[in-house]
């Protein structure tokens, strides 16, 4: 097989005329074995298939052989149809004619070959193989190179058979790349390189960050070096006002729910492509871009000097329909809440001399008005144009570097024509002079100079051809890892329980997202608008405002969760202040379920000033199962709420649903015992506020449809049946919440959509609608819905 195909190339050479080709065919390098794990995957199939066959076309006048392998779990018979489906759809770039690339592309399929790898056995074969392939054409080795297209719990193990059966011999190299997520946290990426460390070499290993393929990305320290007389003096605190790193899409996450979910936005984007970018901006310039060490070391030295990035430096949301994506992608149920990032603004800053005080920022995020990507480094301007407010002298300052899409469409490195004159010594770069009337983030695009590459290149097809170089500046060492992890990690601890703003995705968004630098902190810009229903105009709620009105004939307030949330918490907090201005006690009941867990994380996080000293805090209900358990209300509300609040833990009041180490049984009377507690504590047994949630039956507390509610009298604690397990609960009566001065029922999500539709058009029933049974008999009761759940 090899015989022929060298046979081939032989010829393709004699077509072209070119005698140096020949020579250099006759001095062959030495044969290259590709192999692909992960081979009919759908990276193989969109970037890395094309991007080794461009390196074969290119090498094919350098001499080099090569055979390829795409691996996978699946057996010969279905995967060999997979990768021929895929290697048909390849093709050429431009400047290959039509018979040249055909004949191009049957030689590669000819070298292509599908391989069951996922067993040792299945490892040590393919080495066998490949040894013996060797042997027969007589041929020697230059260096076997492993891609892994898997997800990154398969790397140690399949590392480990590599090193074990697949290294090649007689000083040929080995190369293996790795592509991200490396690790979750700095934790796991350590445990990762750990694991990695002990197969292979670091020297070995290629962490493949795609963004440092794109062309743009690649040109950020040339251009710095080729402009150094201009940049020097400018490059620092005293001239550049901020830096942007920037990343929009206007794709949703679908399809890879079951990935991002456990990731979000922070991990998949900020951590690795905008801090590398941001490291490329900010190091100091290696004397020698070619060498690897010392950009390195440059890159750390950055790293040391990032101000530790917390909870205040960022702001994260999430697309309206990513919930609904979530339950159905992850088979979850509607109640089930997803708080994974799809959006973050993260402010950092660099402690050093050169640069302290710019700030930079560090934007991503899904369902975006656009696609495009850009760095963008803003100048200060110290020039006050008394009457001709259109000179090029007033207009911003700035270099953006733009890594393609958006208005623009193609990649560009561009510097107002206010700063200077950029160098173009690239001879793979050109300059624009002839412009499409765009605008390119506030400036037309004439107002620019601008310089993009001749010729455009896929990020993946430049770093494979990297990794056979064995140039490694473009790949993440273990060092570089862990350094950004170390960065990241503590932000994503601190961001672990935060619930982040809904928006509704592309132009719709407005100026949901836009955000405030104060200091060294980040907020988002825009304030709740608080109006009535009348000022809507009956109108939907497309302004994101909080909207009043009525439902069932007593108060309702909507707005986005988000915006709901935070109302409820002000309003909880109001009338926790009222009530110790008044009694100098607030009694407060809380149920269990997910819809409160946003108000608890609202309230541990922005309300500082909540008189907790002073609270009482309740249970609506309780499951019987022991507090220490996760389906345990109190366990909830201990974990989000009061672990976080300075409340005396007198204050504290859980069910007792634990007595004489057994659970919910009669003769313990724990019904009875709360029920006793309150009327001792509680004056006149009227909760100031009583928070309740609604199931999808219609269920409160855990008052149940099918019940005679009315039976229990004046008992303000009863036993429960639940339909769901666990089976047993607590509840307070709706005596015990109508005799409350104020009554909340929160409700969420579209899942709920139908019920309220219900809710609104059935009378009070309390045995088939228990929630129709609230109705305080002094007191308030408010309705707290959000739109998902009001308009569906």
């Amino acid at each position: 097989m090899f015989a022929t195909v060298l046979l081939l190339l032989v010829a393709l050479c004699a077509q072209g005329g070119h005698g140096e080709e020949k020579r250099e065919e006759a001095q062959r390098p030495g044969h290259v074995t590709v192999v692909i794990v992960g081979g009919t995957g759908d990276l193989a199939k969109k970037y890395l298939w094309r991007g080794f066959f461009e390196l074969y076309v290119n090498k094919v006048k350098g001499g080099n052989t090569f055979s390829f392998y795409g691996g996978g779990l699946s057996p010969a018979d279905k995967g060999k149809p997979a990768l021929f489906e895929i290697l048909k759809a390849l093709s050429c770039s431009k400047d290959v004619s039509q018979e040249r690339c055909a004949l191009l592309k049957e030689q590669f399929l000819r070298l292509t070959q599908y391989r069951e790898l996922k067993t040792l056995e299945n490892y040590q074969k393919l080495a066998k193989d490949i040894e013996q392939d060797l042997k027969q054409e007589g041929m020697t080795e230059a260096g076997r190179l492993f891609y892994l297209s898997v997800p990154a719990f398969a790397y140690a193990d399949i590392a480990d058979k590599i090193n074990s059966s697949c290294r090649p011999t007689s000083g040929a190299w080995l190369r293996v790349v790795l592509e991200k997520p490396f690790g979750h946290d700095f934790r796991s990426a350590q445990v990762l390189a750990s694991q990695l460390g002990g197969s292979l070499k670091d020297e070995e290993m290629y962490r493949i960050d795609h963004y440092l393929g794109k062309q743009v990305v690649a040109k950020i320290l040339p251009f710095r070096k080729e402009n150094k007389k201009f940049l020097d003096p400018i490059w620092n605190k005293h001239h550049i006002e901020r830096v942007e790193i920037v990343l929009k899409e206007t794709l949703d996450a679908k399809g890879r729910i079951a990935f991002y979910d456990q990731y979000g936005v922070i991990r998949d984007v900020l951590q690795n492509h905008l801090t590398e970018v941001m490291t490329l901006l900010s190091m100091k310039l290696p004397k020698n871009l070619s060498n690897s060490e010392e950009v390195l070391n440059n890159k750390l030295q950055i790293f040391r000097s990032l101000l530790p990035v917390g909870k205040k430096q960022a702001v994260v949301g999430q697309y309206q329909a990513y919930k609904t994506e979530v339950q159905q992608e992850l088979n979850k149920t509607k109640d089930h809440v997803s708080i994974t990032p799809t959006f973050a603004a993260v402010l950092a800053y660099i402690d050093d001399a050169q640069y302290e005080g710019i700030p930079i920022l560090m934007i991503s995020g899904k369902m975006l008005d656009e696609r495009v990507g850009y760095a963008r480094i803003v100048f200060k301007n110290d020039i006050f144009c008394v009457q001709n407010h259109n000179s090029v002298h007033c207009k911003p300052k700035q270099i953006v570097f733009y890594f393609g899409h958006g208005s623009l469409q193609y990649p560009a490195v561009l510097v107002s024509k206010n700063l200077f004159k950029p160098v173009l010594k690239d001879a793979e770069w050109k300059e624009v002079t002839e412009h499409k009337d765009v605008n390119v983030l506030g400036l037309p695009i004439s107002d620019y100079y601008v310089h993009t590459p001749k010729e455009q290149r896929e990020a993946y097809s430049e770093l494979i051809s990297h990794i056979f170089a064995g140039r490694k500046n473009s790949f993440i060492s273990t060092e570089n890892l862990l350094a950004s992890w170390g960065l990241w990690t503590p932000l994503l601890s601190s961001l672990a329980t935060s619930f982040p703003r809904i928006y509704p995705g592309g132009a719709e968004n407005g100026d949901l997202l836009d955000i405030c630098v104060k200091g060294k902190e980040i907020s988002y810009n825009s304030e709740v608008v608080i109006i009535s229903n009348d000022q809507m105009g009956g109108t939907s709620a497309k302004g994101f405002q909080v909207m009043q009105g009525k439902f069932r004939g007593t108060d309702m307030v909507s707005a986005w969760s988000e915006e709901l949330v935070n109302r409820l918490a002000e309003d909880l907090q109001e009338a926790a202040e009222a009530a110790v201005r008044e009694n100098g006690v607030f009694h407060l009941a809380l149920s269990g379920g997910s819809s409160p867990l946003a108000l608890f994380h609202r309230l541990a996080l922005h309300h500082f000033s909540f008189p907790w000293r002073e609270t009482h805090v309740w249970m609506v209900d309780e499951r019987c199962v022991p507090p220490s358990e996760a389906e345990s209300n109190f366990n909830t509300l201990h974990d989000h709420l009061l672990q976080h609040v300075r409340i005396p833990y007198y204050n504290i009041h859980p069910m007792p649903v634990q007595l004489n180490q057994r659970l919910c049984v009669e003769e313990d009377r724990g019904a009875l015992l709360y029920e006793n507690e309150i009327r001792a504590l509680v004056n006149g047994s009227s909760f100031h506020f009583v928070l309740l949630g609604v199931g999808y039956d219609s269920h409160t507390a855990s008052l149940f449809p099918g019940s005679k509610w009315d039976e229990h009298g004046e008992k303000l604690v009863v036993m429960t049946e639940s339909p769901a397990k666990p089976h047993q609960r607590m509840s307070l009566t709706f005596s015990a919440i109508n005799q409350a001065r104020r009554v909340a029922v929160l409700v969420m999500g579209k899942g709920k959509h139908e019920l309220v539709t219900q809710l609104s058009r059935v009378k009070d029933n309390s045995d088939k609608w228990p929630v129709t049974g609230v109705k305080p008999a002094s007191g308030t009761l408010v309705w707290y819905i959000d739109y998902d759940a009001l308009l569906g």
